[in-house]
């Protein structure tokens, strides 16, 4: 198909437009990782590094080497395991038993699921549960509140509706169970969807930031985050003042390194849900 000199010179000008964007975009991403790998000599004594004359990993070993840094990713990594897998069971079996027309107060429920997406009881009341539950300084107290989303139950909802009642019923029919269908039936169909939601909750519990400032006391229980955010505003890092390993980078290069630590496992698990996440994403909210 031919196109105008106008078509070609608005086409021109939006790669242009959006080349910039992606550039201004990535260079931050870029700037960290590079001063995370230069070598401390280079980086004390040059004003601005772009491409750097002498790699090094010596800020990556001295972090890796201290053992609050190599606790509070254990932390965070604890946090976005067994968390997703608590919150994915919860919001998924929830999700199906809502969308069965059998279950008895399902209207009801889903009035109550829907009042908590759409009001936010705040910090206190969050704080005051959190407390009278036992949880304060206990790294739980970032899962069991935030076990299932309301939005997310009501989006995965609407995914189970879509799958047919005669499924079920011929799986009843077979000698199957509820937990039979749920094992062998729901949850194979489910993948994408699980496998979209379970990234959500992921970087949510991986991200744990806030909620840990209110509810954990104990640095050795805080995520990653939280000691990223302090190693950001703290000239002294004394959390890392223990490490076995003998040469210390200038600060400023620990402060680039943690930040390329926290984002890449994050960014590594995109890819390979990248081909159920859009599908997981949009199933079950266009009907027809």
């Amino acid at each position: 198909m031919l196109q105008s000199r106008g078509d070609r010179l608005f086409g021109g000008i939006n790669y242009f437009v959006l080349g910039v964007v992606a550039l201004l975009t990535f260079f931050p991403i870029y700037y960290v990782l590079v001063i995370s790998f230069t070598d401390s000599t280079e980086y004390l004594t040059k004003d601005f590094i772009l491409f750097p004359e002498k790699l090094s990993v010596d800020a990556y070993r001295y972090l890796l080497s201290t053992p609050a840094f190599i606790r509070s990713l254990g932390n965070s990594a604890f946090l976005a395991g067994v968390g997703t897998v608590c919150s994915l069971a919860v919001t998924a079996s929830l999700a199906y038993a809502l969308s069965r027309k059998r279950l008895r107060g399902r209207r009801v429920m889903l009035l109550l699921i829907l009042f908590t997406v759409l009001f936010n009881p705040g910090i206190i009341p969050n704080y005051l549960l959190v407390r009278e539950l036992g949880l304060i300084n206990n790294i739980w107290s970032l899962i069991f509140p935030a076990l299932a989303s309301g939005w997310n139950v009501i989006l995965m909802k609407g995914f189970y509706d879509s799958i047919p009642a005669e499924l079920e019923e011929s799986a009843a029919i077979d000698g199957c169970n509820d937990l039979g269908i749920w094992f062998r039936i729901i949850l194979p169909l489910s993948l994408p969807s699980i496998a979209a939601f379970g990234l959500f909750y992921a970087v949510g519990y991986w991200n744990q930031f806030f909620n840990a400032l209110l509810y954990l006391n104990d640095a050795a229980k805080w995520p990653i985050q939280v000691l990223l955010q302090n190693l950001l505003i703290s000239s002294s890092n004394s959390e890392l003042a223990t490490s076995s390993y003998t040469v210390k980078p200038p600060t400023e290069m620990l402060k680039m390194a943690a930040v390329m630590i926290s984002t890449v496992p994050i960014l590594g698990v995109y890819p390979f849900l990248q081909k159920y996440f859009a599908k997981g994403a949009m199933v079950g909210s266009v009907k027809g």
